[in-house]
């Protein structure tokens, strides 16, 4: 009778900070539904926050009461160290995240309204604000952690689509710049529905192979089934393809500046940080549980795209002229490194290393993302943030703290020492370099060398160019932008100076790999 009782107890126990998240995103559904307009954002954002804060604590619980030996729910849900560290990454991003979401003047008053019409200028009057954008949040951050803890094929993809479904939809939400903010919507749900297809019909070719959609059965039948490789490569293929996607590897990046630029930018943040993390993670369970005997077969297609990432997202960076558009090359770069960790596979000693430079690099780089953003939403001119690259000349001298602050940003972003980004980057590469990838870290410098020059590129025109008469002025900062700025230094100060201490969770995380 005990175990009867006690097993859906524990499993309860390991999903709880998925169903505290889902739940409060239900929960802010019938606030929108119910409540007064006027008393809804007063709901949503203590409800959002704490949601958060409990999932947190929750994933901190779980990781201190000891890791299960097998998945949970069935054996669809996969709750073991990377899980757990992803989803802690996850969290605090969101957190800090929905403190910048926080800014009604980043939200359009009316959605339903077109753009430019009397509906429109009648909602503004009103003070009319778009709070659906927290439970949307909250959904997606559900999805964010349902994804990287899938542990067969037809979870992830439910997980992928629960992630993906509230971000197209939030990315065409943007106050200013309407008509940007909805192309950038339609062509992320356009792309996105096409990647996902591809996901879905290679996992009906690999469940034609294994007979089986579980990741250790297709890990199994590796060994196993006879005749039916070529069902096996195109399915891998096909997953890969709806993976890389997700991370804006080469060559499906072509998404990310337009969606990137167009959409709020603390939407784009949120995106930016928390939906790499979450990808990384589904990539590494598919490729390092379910294919990772297969791995003489699709790490040389891994390389190629590894190196066309990093070349692609360095070389373009230095080509754009919008702010928003260079961070999201600096995007698909700093993809590109972070799968140099992936193919790192090999033996157990190999995979615990790489698997933990992932991890500390998603945290540091995470960070560093949501904080950059946080500066862009505070340089403005006349029709709203000041995108192009023109208008943020002598911002060092109109505002020297604001400036500095992006500057250390942009200079972790290129992994100079005593910043998050270098020991991400150093942690990654001796990994690559243990598990026989050293032409690929070459590559993986020279592309640094090439994205340090838009970086400082950057840094000189802020500091070193006069400001123009018109210039942009600096906005006021909310109680919330501010909080994620200084958070966001301070966490890519400490992870610069002194990042044992979570080097040490990642190791920590890594050690057990994943649960099969």
């Amino acid at each position: 009778m005990n175990g009867t009782i006690q097993a859906p107890t524990i499993e309860y126990a390991l999903l709880s900070p998925m169903l505290i998240v889902f739940g409060a995103a239900i929960i802010g559904v019938l606030v929108e539904a119910f409540a007064p307009r006027y008393l809804r954002k007063s709901i949503h954002v203590p409800l959002t926050l704490l949601a958060l804060v409990g999932a947190f604590i929750t994933t901190i619980l779980t990781a201190l009461n000891g890791l299960p030996d097998k998945a949970a729910a069935m054996g669809a849900v996969a709750v073991d160290g990377p899980s757990l560290f992803i989803w802690g990454i996850i969290l605090v991003l969101a957190f800090i995240s929905v403190l910048l979401i926080n800014d009604d003047e980043q939200f359009v008053a009316q959605a339903s309204a077109v753009p430019g019409s009397t509906d429109e200028e009648e909602a503004v009057r009103s003070g009319f604000a778009q709070t659906e954008v927290y439970p949307l949040a909250l959904f997606a951050v559900g999805g964010m952690l349902l994804f990287p803890a899938s542990n067969d094929l037809l979870v992830m993809f439910v997980a992928l689509e629960v992630m993906s479904l509230p971000l197209y939809l939030l990315c065409g939400l943007a106050r200013r710049r309407r008509l940007l903010s909805q192309e950038a919507s339609v062509k992320y749900f356009l792309l996105g529905a096409f990647s996902s297809a591809f996901f879905l019909y290679g996992m009906a070719l690999v469940y034609g192979y294994a007979g089986s959609i579980e990741l250790k059965a297709i890990a199994d039948s590796l060994s196993t089934v006879t005749g039916q490789d070529t069902l096996l490569y195109i399915g891998t293929a096909m997953l890969g393809v709806g993976l890389l996607f997700k991370i804006g590897a080469a060559p499906f990046q072509a998404w990310k500046p337009d969606v990137y630029q167009g959409a709020p930018t603390a939407i784009t943040a949120l995106m930016a940080s928390t939906v790499l993390v979450a990808a990384f993670g589904a990539l590494l369970r598919v490729f390092w549980v379910a294919l990772g005997g297969l791995e003489w077969n699709w790490q040389p297609v891994m390389w190629g795209v590894a190196i066309l990432t990093m070349i692609v997202g360095a070389v373009l960076a230095i080509t754009q002229t919008d702010i928003k558009r260079m961070l999201a090359y600096s995007s698909v770069a700093h993809g590109g490194f972070l799968l140099t960790g992936v193919i790192a596979i090999g033996t157990f000693a190999q995979n615990t290393q790489a698997l933990s430079a992932i991890l500390f690099y998603l945290a540091a780089y995470g960070f560093t993302t949501v904080g950059a953003f946080a500066v862009v939403t505070m340089v403005r001119d006349a029709g709203g943030e000041a995108g192009h690259l023109s208008r943020w000349a002598g911002l060092g001298k109109r505002s020297p703290v604001l400036a500095a602050i992006f500057a250390f940003f942009l200079l972790a972003f290129a992994g100079i020492p005593l910043t998050s980004g270098f020991f991400g980057k150093y942690a990654v590469f001796a990994a690559a370099v243990s598990g026989g990838a050293l032409p690929l870290v070459i590559v993986g410098v020279v592309s640094s060398a090439i994205a340090a020059f838009f970086y400082v590129r950057v840094i000189v025109l802020m500091f070193f160019s006069e400001p123009a008469a018109d210039g942009p002025t600096i906005a006021t900062p909310t109680l919330g932008t501010s909080a994620v700025v200084a958070l966001a230094a301070a966490a890519t100060v400490v992870l610069g100076i002194f990042p044992q201490p979570v080097l040490d969770l990642a190791d920590q995380a890594a050690s057990a790999l994943f649960i099969r």
